[in-house]
């Protein structure tokens, strides 16, 4: 038996476990085991009115046929879809903590994590929280992850993530710039096999600056990062004007993109392919993936919300985590 997916429930109030009681249906030749509530799980299937075994699931345990292996952790409260409560916050990350350690110890092949509220996690266990990227790092180990969402054949990564945008500016710097692209490449060829990596990296500034008349970011900070990492053999166009990067003729022979901020790219990215796009966090010491939305709480329990991004990440997961096995062999 295949080491398992975990895929984790995110917000309970939310469309996560709604999502995930789908899982079963939809990815039947799967080994995945999912960290939530039980009685969460038990009691939306019913108000969805959905017929899925769920069995309880231990590490050490073999996946149970015919059923959704689930590892409990409760909630601390009566969850109630659609009303987000602080008090779920340290059961949320509690959730994420096993995924990610089992990750690390060999329990998990790859973790996917369903969507969970920031607001929830900051007023309930930690008000300096920021995402699952920053947490995962922190919980990782590591210093410096690369948040990139994937839809079909366009991949778009990012230079800085959740950050206000007046702030996004003073984050960018040659250091965090090349670090960046450097993880970057090299998961473009670990993860996705991708021999030869061409990067196409935006501009910060509209028209890419327009040679310091709109700024001087390009000139002062990204153009000489960028030739310090072509001295290195990392192949990189750029840095390009955002408003025209993402036409075909631009994107043909690119491998992914690079956005400089948050919202510079990822709307071109979800208006390409939302319900079915893909986040994944490169520079992990483990596989990665999650759902391109929020928790959408107005939607959990009410039978509506699409299950595409998640079957969607749980499938990338499970063919990196593949990919990965095959090659340390």
């Amino acid at each position: 038996m295949s080491t398992p997916v975990a895929v984790t429930c995110g917000d309970p109030a939310g469309i996560g476990p709604d999502l995930i009681l789908q899982l079963q249906q939809q990815l039947p030749d799967t080994a995945m085991v999912v960290l939530g509530d039980m009685a969460v799980l038990e009691e939306r299937a019913r108000q969805l009115g959905l017929s899925v075994s769920l069995r309880d699931w231990q590490p050490g345990d073999p996946l149970p046929p015919d059923c959704l292996a689930v590892w409990h952790c409760d909630s601390g409260v009566r969850v109630h879809a659609g009303q987000p409560d602080p008090a779920t916050a340290r059961s949320i990350l509690t959730i994420l903590d096993r995924a990610a350690d089992g990750c690390l110890d060999g329990t998990f092949s790859a973790m996917v994590t369903a969507p969970l509220a920031k607001h929830v996690i900051r007023e309930g266990a930690q008000p300096d929280f920021i995402g699952h990227t920053e947490y995962l790092c922190a919980r990782a180990g590591v210093t410096r992850v690369v948040m990139m969402l994937v839809a079909d054949k366009l991949r778009v990564a990012l230079a800085t993530t959740h950050l206000p945008l007046r702030e996004v500016a003073d984050a960018i710097n040659s250091t965090s710039l090349q670090q960046t692209i450097k993880i970057l490449e090299h998961d473009l060829r670990s993860h996705f096999g991708i021999t030869d990596p061409n990067i196409m990296v935006l501009g910060l500034n509209p028209h890419a600056g327009e040679n310091g008349h709109l700024g001087d970011e390009e000139q002062r900070i990204i153009i000489p990062a960028l030739d310090q990492l072509r001295l290195q053999g990392i192949k990189l166009t750029g840095p390009l004007p955002a408003d025209t990067a993402f036409t075909p003729r631009h994107l043909q022979g690119h491998d992914a993109v690079l956005a400089m901020y948050h919202d510079q790219g990822l709307p071109v990215l979800k208006y390409a392919g939302f319900g079915e796009a893909v986040n994944i966090t490169l520079g992990l010491p483990f596989i990665r993936t999650s759902v391109d939305h929020g928790t959408a709480f107005d939607l959990a329990g009410s039978g509506r919300a699409d299950s595409g991004s998640l079957i969607a990440a749980t499938r990338l997961a499970a063919r990196l985590a593949r990919q990965k096995n095959t090659q340390e062999q």
